[in-house]
């Protein structure tokens, strides 16, 4: 008789197979810890097998996701108890705060099945206002970087809290020396309280701050505060080196404040005068009205030439220039309404910087003194004597919060030959970082996303920050750590609670304040803004002096996507984040001016070498650089690392050590020889077209111009007809669309956009996007759906040449446009697909149907606007793409994926899809409500994210939809569609921009 089939009676027979157990530890590494898993009473030998079998399935990410709506996981079962507040399929949101390397941004956290995976900007901060900057928007990834520690570590091994804590706290007792904790900015009044509950039991006690991109010399200037600007009452801006749009200081409030002034119609037809002085050409210096190249040096002159117009009285060397004399006349004529800023970390500088905005009446006005901001509390000159202190042998412990100062601090060899003296070293730091690799106890904190705190970042605006998701490590929030060790047992949340109970009182005001993430307008003991004593005239010139240089100068300066290159290097989304003047991902290098560049016959990637007067060097590729002031240099930091994770290690060159390191503080420039040394790495730019030349892409005009006749600021194409010339759109071959519910349609003011890359990666973390890493971004196969597109300006005409067209302008003026599929009526990419993958929308969509694409390409080849990216591999399941870490490769990463988004495969066209999950989301809530859907209540995840909200979205069916009143207010002025000529008939539309050039 024929033997009948054999089927497996179940999963674990086949998991128990000798052959699938081996094949299973082959292909899976190590993730879940054993008793946790299976039960504190299984063994290595019960559970191996089983374990691999559950990964097989993916088991890691369901483990990780019910371990954080606090379900033990003891076997894989289904949610017949499901956590109280998970409802599968819907998202759950909380409000709570991102601080990390001084970029402060209130935001809302997205769960799906209690794993966090979208952040979004809190709309009821009086701060932020619902912006967030591109490092906050990636930061969620940080949550689930392998590279975090898994548990306490003691000499470089694996410990428990409970030994750890005994130990330090015997050494503690019998400290020799000083203890010392060594910490960036802290903002949270209650994380203070701990530390000073903790320096009360501590021998001899001193709390060390320091910031990574140092603002000691303008704390110190303005009495221990930064000023509290307020640039949306500036009718007057001028800015020496200061990137305040970019990275300096409080960027997203910045530009909050900086767009009002910017926004222009017919009814408020006046806009902010923008001066911009600066070395390297910045975000900022972009979207200045009038940028004029300086060298660092020139910095203090520049200041000095402004007091001596609206103060007086000193004898400064001469400095002056027509863009400089204009600026000055300006700022004094608009008393009241003007403002000056500067990026030095000069105290004598900043202080020259109070008295001409005292003398100008900013203070009460573009100043708020009564709210000034505490986002930046470094010291510079206490760091360095604590340096100092450790060489000496005077500290006998030293704690690290939140620092890293043997890689971010121009004396990091100092600080390593300084900890050897050291008999206790105690890092705080979720990872073996270079300065936590030199220490004898790493007690890693929480992530933010599962970690209670408080926030002040201006005198009277508070936020709280909650956990989104419970640890999904042995770690344990730094303030507990150091209220245990003070002798206090007391949980952080309910000694938080405890600490704000004079704010909200008891019942429901701690739960409003949860609930809505921000208390404002509230009094607190911060310190406010004290008078200071004015420079002296010898002063002042001594600080002139100090500016004097010969030579090459070098200006340091921080990206605005990578930041100081603490967390944020080993975050991949911010690694191929296009810087947004460079467009280059991936590497830091060199910019040269165009003509050094000439002059030094320099080719773009060149190595060229740099050597400080300190004798410290960096060897970096050069990037020639439109706007760079002639005989000066940049470099950005955050690049170097050693020990960030494999993302960010040996990526780019550390520049923190050619820092200029004076008696008061560190001064981010130096002299410089430059050596090309031979050879060349090439860099991995996104764009490397320079100009529109000449085509009719991206549209700017004047002020001027728009006040004397809007219609007269954007050009129109028309085509000859026999009847005459016409718009595009009146001649066609196709049978227009008939749009009956919804017409969805963008529309994008180029006066609002300053380019700073924050929808890029919204629309990244949204959408699943993959990384491709350094490689592909050469090949051209990076695969953001967005991008923005930078312009510059070209001293050439349309009679020199289409060549010369190419070649911009030696200081450029700086347009950009961000570019996502156009969702195009008439749409070429539709007519030639060969399997109808791409189709039209009965609401105006141009939809991608991934399981029917075979991946001709025939569409990206007929897209004018380059907008479609090809997939080339299947990125989460290929080898050679887990070294940039993708989202998408490693079992914890994909805990960040939207399950509303499908994970492309390999071989598929993907692009925009004005995310359809978020339209189709509000149809269905306003369809179960039974209304029509509202205006804003659907609103795409690149204009959710914009701080400037230069991209509006909406049904252009809706008579009052904001995008509707847009365009019957813009149409014939200011609104155009990117290439009209070729009657593809976009449905989003750009406003454009108008420069305030008088």
């Amino acid at each position: 008789m024929q033997e009948s089939k054999k089927y497996w009676k179940g999963l674990e027979e086949l998991n128990n197979t000798p052959e699938f157990a081996q094949a299973a530890h082959n292909e899976f590494a190590e993730f879940l810890p054993v008793k946790e898993t299976f039960g504190s009473d299984a063994t290595e030998a019960e559970v191996a097998p089983r374990r691999d079998f559950l990964k097989l399935l993916g088991f890691g990410l369901a483990a990780a996701t019910l371990a954080s709506c606090e379900a033990p996981v003891r076997k894989a079962i289904p949610y017949l108890n499901k956590p109280e507040d998970v409802e599968p399929g819907i998202a759950n949101w909380y409000a709570s705060t991102y601080f990390q390397g001084g970029d402060y941004n209130s935001i809302l956290v997205k769960t799906r099945e209690g794993r966090p995976i979208k952040l979004e900007g809190n709309p009821l901060s009086g701060v932020t206002k619902g912006g967030l900057s591109a490092k906050a928007q990636a930061a969620v990834l940080s949550l689930y970087d392998n590279n975090r520690l898994s548990a306490p570590m003691k000499a470089g091994k694996a410990s428990n809290w409970k030994d750890i804590d005994a130990e330090i706290m015997n050494r503690l007792a019998s400290a020799k020396g000083k203890v010392v904790l060594v910490s960036s900015t802290i903002i949270s009044p209650t994380t203070k309280k701990a530390i000073a509950e903790f320096g009360a039991k501590a021998n001899g006690f001193e709390h060390v701050v320091y910031d990574a991109n140092s603002a000691s010399g303008l704390v110190k200037a303005n009495g221990g505060v930064i000023p509290g600007y307020d640039f949306s009452k500036a009718k007057v801006i001028v800015s020496v080196a200061a990137d305040f749009l970019g990275t300096w200081i409080s960027p997203v409030e910045y530009a909050k404040q900086y767009i009002q002034t910017r926004k222009i119609t017919k009814d408020k037809s006046d806009m902010s005068r923008h001066f911009q002085f600066e070395s390297n050409l910045s975000l900022t210096g972009s979207n200045a009205d009038v940028r004029v190249a300086i060298k660092p040096s020139e910095e203090a002159l520049v200041v000095a030439a402004i007091y001596n117009k609206v103060v007086g009285g000193i004898s400064a060397p001469a400095f002056s220039n027509k863009a400089l004399d204009k600026a000055i006349s300006e700022l004094t004529a608009a008393r009241g309404a003007a403002l000056l800023v500067a990026g030095t970390n000069d105290q004598g500088v900043q202080t020259m910087v109070r008295a001409i905005n005292q003398a100008l009446g900013a203070e009460g006005t573009t100043i708020n003194t009564n709210a000034p901001s505490y986002l930046r509390q470094g010291d510079d000159t206490q760091m360095i004597r604590l340096i100092n202190d450790m060489k000496n042998g005077l500290v006998g412990a030293a704690f690290f919060y939140d620092a890293n100062p043997a890689y971010d601090h121009p004396m990091a060899e100092e600080v390593l030959n300084g900890l050897k003296n050291v008999d206790l070293k105690v890092s705080f730091a979720d990872r073996i970082n270079e300065t936590a690799k030199l220490c004898d106890f790493i007690c890693p904190d929480h992530n933010f996303l599962e970690s209670w705190n408080d926030f002040e970042p201006k005198k009277g605006f508070l936020s709280l920050s909650q956990p989104a998701i419970s640890p999904i490590f042995k770690t344990r929030q730094a303030q507990e750590s150091l209220l245990k060790w003070s002798g206090n047992n007391t949980d952080y949340y309910t000694y938080l609670k405890n600490n704000w109970a004079g704010f909200t009182g008891s019942g429901s005001g701690w739960d409003k304040a949860v609930h809505d993430g921000v208390l404002e307008n509230v009094s607190t003991t911060g310190q406010a803004m004290p008078n200071v004593t004015a420079l002296s005239t010898g002063e002042i010139g001594a600080t002139l002096n100090k500016g004097a240089q010969s030579g090459i100068e070098l200006a340091i300066y921080e990206k605005v996507g990578l930041g100081t290159g603490s967390i944020e290097a080993n975050n991949p989304w911010l690694q191929e984040l296009p810087d947004p003047i460079t467009k280059a991902t991936w590497d830091n290098y060199v910019t040269v001016p165009i003509s050094m560049a000439k002059e030094k016959e320099i080719e773009q990637g060149d190595l060229i070498k740099l050597t400080a007067r300190n004798g410290q060097s960096v060897t970096l590729p050069a990037l020639i650089q439109p706007g760079q002031a002639k005989n000066t240099v940049g470099v950005a930091i955050g690049y170097g690392r050693k020990l960030a994770g494999k993302v960010a290690d040996n990526v780019g060159g550390n520049v923190y050590p050619l820092a200029t390191v004076t008696k008061d503080g560190i001064i981010f420039n130096s002299t410089v020889s430059f050596e090309k040394v031979g050879g060349s790495r090439e860099i991995a730019q996104t764009q490397t077209h320079q100009t529109v030349m000449g085509r009719i892409v991206v549209q700017e005009s004047t002020l001027d111009k728009y006040k004397k006749d809007p219609k007269s600021v954007t050009e129109y194409v028309k085509i000859a007809t026999p009847d005459g010339p016409k718009k595009p759109a009146a001649v066609s071959l196709w049978q227009d669309y008939e749009y009956k519910d919804h017409h969805w349609g963008m529309v994008i003011d180029l006066n609002s956009c300053i380019g700073c890359g924050s929808c890029v990666i919204g629309c990244n973390v949204e959408n699943n996007v993959a990384i491709v890493g350094k490689q592909e971004v050469i090949n051209r196969r990076e695969m953001h759906w967005m991008r923005i597109d930078r312009y510059y300006s070209t001293d050439a005409t349309r009679e020199d040449g289409f060549t010369e067209m190419e070649n911009p302008a030696e200081n450029p003026s700086v347009i950009f446009q961000p570019m996502l599929c156009q969702h195009c009526n008439h749409a070429p990419c539709e007519t030639v697909c060969p399997v109808l993958a791409t189709t039209h929308s009965t609401e105006g969509l141009n939809q991608m149907t991934y399981n029917r694409c075979v991946g001709t390409r025939y569409c990206a080849n007929n897209c004018p606007y380059k907008v479609r990216r090809f997939n080339w591999f299947s990125y989460p399941d290929n080898e050679k793409f887990t070294d940039v870490n993708t989202p998408q490769t490693t079992d914890l990463g994909r805990m960040v994926l939207n399950p509303d988004v499908t994970v492309r495969a390999r071989g598929v066209m993907e692009k925009c899809s004005f995310c359809v999950q978020r339209i189709q989301s509000g149809k269905l809530e306003a369809k179960k409500e039974k209304r029509k859907v509202k205006d804003g209540e659907i609103v795409t995840a690149c204009a959710q994210s914009c701080p400037t909200n230069a991209i509006v979205f909406g049904d252009l069916k809706d008579p009052n939809s904001q995008v509707r009143q847009i365009m019957a207010r813009e149409q014939g002025e200011r609104a155009f569609t990117v290439l009209e000529e070729i009657n593809t008939q976009p449905n989003i539309s750009y406003l454009t921009k108008i420069r305030n050039l008088a």
